[in-house]
């Protein structure tokens, strides 16, 4: 059974139903808050938390449901009520999905998942100790790694993953997150966990665990997961990593970077909603700091939202129809700079629009303060969501630079190119960014050497 419950109303759980819920587990539990009061916590007789219980969470995006847990969802707005049971504690579990059950009779909606859904009687969890002191959002934690054992279709960069990420991060250890093999990451949840000693931790019955981005077989040892050398000392991969069908469908990836001058009036987000615009027709359908995504988009409340944190950087997800983006947001000595990534799913009869990528890189090098942009293409699933298989890498279509750094290279340099194609120029002719066309074929990974000369003469190496 799975882990984590929730409720998806469409009426805020008001105090008294909220109450109600809490008291699933009896009068006498001990209830406790946390994160400033935006977690609730059902503790064991020694204050260790048994759930752990989210505020209520109004998500005004389509589609999130759907994306995140594949059922079909309230028209929106709805209401997000998400419990976590601490693992391996079946009467942990049962109070979860106790206190969602409760929330949803009362207010009215359904659980996810439909098994969750179970009597409202109270459940007898007195005597019942947790297993771990580690949080309600960390299943094992070593001073090598935090481990959060997930068990969802799709994992999503929670409120609670979010901190657990910033909190190991901070401690310079690993976060490990354990799924099923059936489980997939959101892109958000992926790029948190490049760098080692961070993995994506599947169990398999075959070979017990394996890496679900390398495919590298794994065993726990010195406090957290790691690789296992084969008898010939390379660590071997399972088969079920590496039986893969090819697909005909696509994803394409815009990485890029703009620099502000600081400004009082400087609105962000712009550049974010023109690639947008260019690539699905409008604007994101929603943003927010954490899955599911909940607001609509806006470039006001985005941009207040980073302006309250600053100098702190901010990071931001943004979604739409096969469409996901990150942003960060960084004040640094050269002005305001915003990091964005934006993925978008094709399907098979669908095709990237690689024609549109120079009038993009203008579209970015004359409004938006670009500084550099890399397009890659690859095959991969339309929906976006990272399975535990390979997947053919990604190979660079296109590479833009801004006006500001075409002017400070010494001499022709950026006009000059070691490919067989001139770059093409953007923007005034006095004053122009350049964008440098690649083959843009998935299956050519010879487009990675181009890309690699590029480089090397763009850098005078």
């Amino acid at each position: 059974m799975t882990k984590d419950a929730i409720a998806l109303t469409e009426q805020m759980p008001d105090p008294l139903s909220v109450l109600a819920a809490l008291l699933a587990g009896g009068p006498d539990q001990l209830v406790q808050a946390a994160d400033d009061g935006a977690v609730v916590q059902l503790c064991d007789e020694q204050g260790r938390p048994l759930v752990s219980v989210e505020a209520p969470l109004l998500v005004q995006v389509p589609g999130e449901a759907t994306r995140l847990l594949g059922v079909r969802e309230p028209a929106v707005p709805y209401w997000w009520t998400e419990a976590r049971a601490t693992t391996g504690v079946a009467e942990a579990e049962q109070l979860a999905g106790a206190y969602v059950s409760r929330i949803a009779s009362l207010v009215g909606g359904a659980v996810w998942p439909p098994e969750a859904a179970r009597s409202l009687d109270v459940v007898k969890s007195q005597g019942v100790q947790a297993t771990s002191s580690a949080g309600g959002a960390v299943d094992v934690l070593t001073d090598k790694a935090a481990v959060v054992i997930q068990d969802r279709p799709v994992v999503p960069m929670t409120a609670w993953l979010s901190t657990a990420v910033s909190a190991a991060a901070a401690a310079g250890i690993g976060l490990q997150i354990v799924t099923p093999p059936g489980a997939r990451l959101t892109p958000a949840v992926r790029a948190a966990l490049d760098g080692w000693p961070s993995r994506w931790v599947v169990r398999d019955e075959t070979c017990g665990y394996y890496d679900g981005l390398s495919g590298a077989v794994l065993a726990w040892q010195g406090g957290l997961f790691q690789p296992v050398p084969g008898e010939d000392g390379a660590t071997p991969v399972p088969e079920v990593f590496k039986d893969v069908t090819d697909t005909a469908e696509r994803q394409l990836t815009l990485q890029f970077r703009t620099v502000h001058p600081a400004d009082d009036r400087l609105v962000l987000g712009g550049a974010l909603e023109a690639v947008c615009q260019a690539l699905r027709g409008g604007p994101p359908a929603g943003w927010g700091t954490a899955e599911p995504v909940n607001l609509p988009w806006s470039l006001r409340q985005l941009t207040d939202l980073a302006h309250e944190r600053a100098p702190e950087p901010t990071l931001l997800y943004a979604v739409g129809d096969a469409f996901f983006a990150t942003m960060r947001v960084s004040r640094t000595k050269a002005g305001v700079e915003e990091d964005i990534t934006v993925i978008a799913g094709y399907g098979a009869e669908e095709q990237p629009p690689l024609d549109r990528l120079p009038a993009i890189a203008e579209t970015l090098a004359t409004r938006h303060h670009l500084q550099s942009l890399l397009v890659q293409i690859r095959k991969a699933r339309r929906d976006l969501a990272v399975p535990p298989y390979f997947e053919a890498p990604a190979v660079p279509a296109g590479f833009a630079l801004g006006a500001d750094e075409v002017r400070a290279m010494p001499g022709d340099r950026a006009r000059r190119t070691p490919l067989a194609t001139a770059p093409v120029e953007l923007g005034p002719a006095t004053r122009p960014a350049l964008y440098y066309p690649l083959p843009g074929d998935p299956s050519d990974l010879a487009a990675w050497t181009d890309f690699e000369k590029l480089m090397r003469h763009l850098k005078g190496a």
